[in-house]
Order: structure tokens, then C-alpha cells, then sequence
């Protein structure tokens, strides 16, 4: 992967937008969700996902059956 590309998961965006359709449909059952909530939530899951993806990578190579030369 190059610098100008990177993973749709890893993106502000996405989680964004993911959080706002979230957000609304908590909004119309009646939970209250603000905008300063909707950016922390989504910079929350992209951190989260990167950790998530660092902790895979690590057990991947812990687990793995073949030596790193």
C-alpha cells in the first residue's frame, strides 16, 4: 500500500459517516447524541480498529509456523 492510499476502516470519514446514520437512528428512539459526541465516537472506533489491526497482525505473527529472515 502506498502513502496516498490507505484501508476504507482506517478512514475518519467512513467511521463519520457510520456514526451520524448511528446517531440518527439513536436520535428517533429517543436517545439524545450531539455533534461533539458523533466526532469523539468516531475518532474513538478509528483508534480502535487500528489497535485492533496491530493486535491481529502481532498474533498473526506469533502464531505463524514459518521463521521472519
Amino acid at each position: 500500500m502506498n502513502d496516498e492510499t490507505k484501508a476504507w476502516y482506517l478512514s475518519r470519514t467512513v467511521w463519520g459517516a457510520l456514526v451520524a446514520i448511528l446517531a440518527s437512528l439513536a436520535n428517533a428512539a429517543g436517545v439524545e447524541v450531539t455533534a461533539g459526541d458523533e466526532g469523539e465516537l468516531a475518532d474513538l472506533l478509528v483508534a480502535a480498529v487500528g489497535t485492533l489491526g496491530g493486535f491481529v497482525a502481532l498474533y498473526g505473527r506469533i502464531s505463524a509456523r514459518r521463521r521472519v529472515r
